[in-house]
């Protein structure tokens, strides 16, 4: 008998899981210690196909370019400023109408620790307004559901409620860790230095973001130029370095955090994914 035919492989878009290493600890905001690995969500399955794109393609919404309903950054993680390769991290943004979500789309150990020491699965949903990114709830779920920190956000009354049910004024400009790193591509900074808080489901931290000058910074899609921002830790221990590049809308293409638990960590955006126009 004839040898029946192999079936065609499934086209998958691949994210390298991190290495295992001991937990993290001593947040870079708020307190947090999240100890179990991340986790991929199955909920944000690579349920259609993506197309890598070049920068261009990261266009303003305007009335007859809509933002892509799926969007997802994918950096890599290095050790140390020399470019010692310790992950992938990939950020999915989606959207449907209005209502937003952003969420960690597989392992993602590296690149949170850019903003919470330790892991945890993070996700953010809200509304996307004319002001940009307005959340209504920030989670993070240490290993399982049933160890589920949620932060809710009432901007009617003005307040946030923490994990613990302590309720906090909530003051604008307020964003948590994962619409900071999209809130720039809404709203461009207009000045050289923005005062905002950053909640995270166990406090409300104050920020102040100064640009510094610009840089070219190189990246796989060769060399861009970017704004070098600047943000120091109020007792001065941890200092922060975000590179936003304007001719992309200001996407992070390169950010860099020192004194966390594992030394200084970088993370550099590798390829930029989104869903292939419908035929």
């Amino acid at each position: 008998m004839p040898a029946k035919p192999r079936p065609k492989p499934k086209r998958v878009v691949p994210v390298a899981p991190l290495p295992q290493s001991a937990p993290e600890t001593d947040a870079t905001i708020g307190g947090e210690t999240l100890e179990p690995a991340l986790v991929p969500d199955s909920s944000l399955a690579f349920n259609k196909p993506l197309a890598e794109i070049a920068p261009d393609a990261l266009a303003p919404v305007t009335p007859t370019k809509a933002l892509p309903p799926r969007l997802d950054l994918a950096y890599k993680v290095f050790l140390g400023t020399q470019g010692f390769l310790i992950g992938e991290a990939t950020y999915r943004f989606e959207h449907h109408g209005d209502a937003y979500r952003i969420a960690t789309v597989a392992q993602a150990r590296g690149l949170a620790a850019l903003f919470i020491h330790g892991t945890g699965k993070v996700e953010s949903s809200g509304i996307i307004t004319p002001a940009g990114l307005q959340p209504r709830e920030f989670a993070v779920e240490r290993g399982s559901s049933d160890r589920r920190e949620v932060a809710h956000f009432d901007w009617a009354a003005g307040i946030v409620t923490l994990h613990d049910k302590t309720t906090l004024p909530l003051e604008p400009p307020t964003f948590d860790p994962m619409t900071l790193m999209w809130q720039s591509y809404f709203t461009p900074p207009e000045s050289s230095v923005l005062e905002l808080n950053i909640v995270t489901t166990r406090r409300i931290a104050h920020y102040t973001v100064t640009r510094e000058g610009t840089e070219k910074i190189a990246w796989p899609q060769g060399e861009i130029e970017t704004e070098r921002w600047h943000r120091k830790s109020e007792d001065g221990r941890i200092e922060a370095y975000f590179w936003l590049a304007p001719q992309m809308h200001y996407v992070v293409v390169k950010m860099r955090v020192s004194q966390t638990a594992r030394g200084t960590l970088e993370a550099l955006l590798d390829t930029i994914r989104v869903d292939e126009p419908t035929q």
